[in-house]
């Protein structure tokens, strides 16, 4: 075999200098340790990865490189065997080339390395050479690295791109960061001059809440001074006039709400703890151990049991007044009937031919409150055929007339009020926000008054709540 071909064989087909510490393929081609691992970190075969074989494109592992040391020794021999040009030794001194000016970008021997030549010259050794390339080679551009590598030009380019490129890199690293750093100060004035706006905006807001807190407490003392009026004055005739309105607005002075507070003042102030007391011995009603629920026990047909005096069924309270304000409450919850209000002891509850408060054929019975009427002693309210509210007018003559009232919220729980000396008694609707019913405002109270409650004939209680309620 000639020395040609041999020299071929051991020839590397990328850097095309003889091999250096040769790896061989799975296909036999071989390669430079160097050449083949910048190829392999190209193309990321390094990372697992499939690579390419560059002399037939048949497909390897980075791992499965193998180290060819026949091949190692055979170019060694052949190295060995060039002439000093081809086997790259020094021309002056015919020593190898194991050495390398950085300033000149060649490689020499030892004796020109301490030559008055290279003094004072950045001076490496070829074997540091080889690494710092194998760590830069890739970064080389791909129409200069097919070149031979072993001219000076090419060299002088190994050691110069990597600072060119390191410096390059440092000034686009320091671009990106000087424009993030203008995009966080644009920013950061935008924060800061909104966080400004929201500050005033804040301030005004406040100062505008302070104003109408004022508002309002000037609102609550003037709203204070007419309750204390209202309750502690000679009536409360101004509360019947008072609009109601159930929903509550803090944006408006709640004058409007006068009669919901007057009620709940009423309520909490004026309370009287009422207990019952039958006017009649009847087995035909009960009341509760405690004396505050009343039931009827036996239930008559109206349409069959003619006459029928439903006075059986009067229920006076165990307290009377002569004197002074007094508010209770009673329950009607699910009752189609009852009369409930004030009695004044001018006639005698026991009284036989009563002619008004009783069923007759020849009569109306569907109107059954004709002994209800304040001439004759009583201030009630009542409810018949379980959606009828009745009330007798106030009349100076015997003549009073039978008024219907409008309840837009049917009443389950009912407030009583009575104001002895200002002959007043007032009816309210506790299920609607304390809303006004009726009110008598000129009672002639001839003697010592009662309350006064009438189951009438339906099975569902009368219930007296207790003030804690």
């Amino acid at each position: 075999v000639s020395q040609a071909n041999i020299q071929k064989d051991v020839t590397c087909p990328i850097c095309l200098e003889l091999l250096t510490m040769p790896l061989s393929l799975d296909c036999g081609h071989s390669f430079c340790q160097a050449c083949i691992t910048a190829k392999s970190m190209e193309s990321g075969t390094h990372q697992g990865e499939e690579g390419t074989c560059p002399v037939c494109q048949c497909k390897y592992q980075f791992w499965n490189l193998r180290p060819n040391q026949p091949l190692a020794n055979i170019a060694k021999k052949v190295r060995e065997n060039m002439s000093p040009q081809k086997q790259k030794l020094c021309e002056v001194h015919g020593e190898k080339l194991l050495t390398f000016c950085k300033e000149d970008g060649k490689a020499i021997c030892q004796h020109c390395a301490q030559s008055a030549e290279h003094r004072g010259h950045q001076i490496f050794f070829i074997e540091k050479v080889i690494k710092e390339y194998q760590v830069v080679l890739v970064l080389v551009p791909r129409s200069r690295r097919c070149r031979p590598l072993a001219r000076h030009t090419d060299c002088l380019f190994l050691f110069s791109y990597p600072k060119n490129h390191m410096q390059s890199e440092r000034q686009r690293i320091l671009k990106g960061f000087n424009e993030m750093r203008d995009i966080l100060n644009s920013e950061e004035k935008k924060v800061l001059q909104k966080l400004e706006e929201d500050e005033v905006n804040v301030l005004d807001n406040l100062i505008v809440a302070r104003d109408q807190f004022a508002q309002q407490k000037q609102c609550l003392r003037e709203l204070i001074s007419d309750i204390e009026h209202q309750i502690w004055g000679s009536s409360v005739d101004t509360v019947q006039f008072l609009p109601v309105t159930p929903q509550y607005s803090t944006s408006q002075c709640p004058k409007t709400h006068l009669l919901y507070i007057c009620h709940l003042t009423l309520s909490f102030f004026l309370t009287v703890d009422v207990m019952l007391k039958p006017v009649n011995a009847i087995s035909n009603i009960t009341i509760s151990a405690d004396k505050r629920q009343v039931t009827v026990v036996h239930n008559f047909p109206l349409k069959s049991i003619y006459p029928f005096d439903f006075s059986a069924f009067d229920i006076l309270g165990s307290q009377h007044f002569s004197s002074g304000k007094y508010y209770w409450e009673v329950d009607v919850s699910g009752k189609i009937a009852w009369i409930l209000g004030v009695y004044s002891k001018g006639r005698s509850l026991k009284r036989k031919g009563d002619s008004g408060f009783f069923f007759d054929p020849k009569v109306n019975h569907l109107d059954v409150y004709s002994r209800f009427k304040p001439q004759l002693g009583y201030w009630v309210i009542g409810l018949q055929n379980e959606s009828e509210y009745k009330v007798f007018e106030e009349s100076s003559t015997s003549d009073s007339k039978v008024l219907t009232l409008f309840m837009p919220v049917p009443p389950c729980r009912i407030g009583v009020f009575l104001d002895y000396e200002a002959r007043i008694v007032s009816f309210f609707n506790v299920t609607n926000h304390g809303s006004l019913i009726y009110k008598f405002s000129e009672c002639q109270f001839s003697q010592t008054t009662y309350p006064y409650f009438n189951p009438w004939n339906c099975q569902y209680p009368i219930t007296l709540c207790p003030p804690s309620s």
